[in-house]
């Protein structure tokens, strides 16, 4: 199961980390999480959606950690998850690193909803993943691409001075 749905579990948590440390810690807690709850997988659901939940579970939980601890102003986070990212192995004025740069600005929900809607994820495992009805999932979807058109097109008119 770990093998088959590894790489949305690492899209997953890149999305909600500050930084590599943080990336690699929600990564790893997934996966033990994983391993301790898989007797409790029942079946109910399809596979990825349980494990979909499970890491979106970890990350929230995560972020929210490390929200309580942080006792410096959000605009600090920002730029040192913005300098942590440009240290990534890829260009930091590609398409793929604006893009991650700008779902890291949205709220935790949001942020899995348009995550796993570029995931291709029907909107009824959307809905099932983050527990909003499939009505919802329609709305915050439209909203979230509108949000993040806007924050996107503001980073890349900011590069292009």
């Amino acid at each position: 199961m770990l093998k088959e749905h590894y790489g949305i579990i690492r899209k997953l948590c890149r999305g909600y980390a500050d930084s590599t440390e943080d990336f690699e810690d929600n990564v790893q807690e997934v996966c033990y999480q994983l391993w301790k709850s898989i007797d409790k997988f029942g079946g109910r659901s399809k596979s990825g959606t349980w494990v979909y939940r499970l890491t979106l579970n970890v990350c929230l939980y995560n972020l929210n950690k490390r929200k309580k601890s942080v006792e410096y102003p959000v605009e600090n986070v920002l730029i040192s998850k913005i300098a942590d990212r440009q240290a990534q192995p890829y260009d930091s004025d590609s398409p793929v690193h604006i893009l991650y740069q700008s779902i890291a600005l949205l709220k935790p929900i949001d942020r899995a909803i348009i995550m796993l809607y570029l995931e291709k994820k029907e909107h009824a495992e959307i809905a099932e993943v983050v527990g909003l009805s499939l009505s919802n999932i329609g709305v915050k979807i439209n909203r979230i691409k509108k949000q993040l058109k806007k924050i996107v097109d503001e980073r890349s008119a900011r590069l292009m001075e």
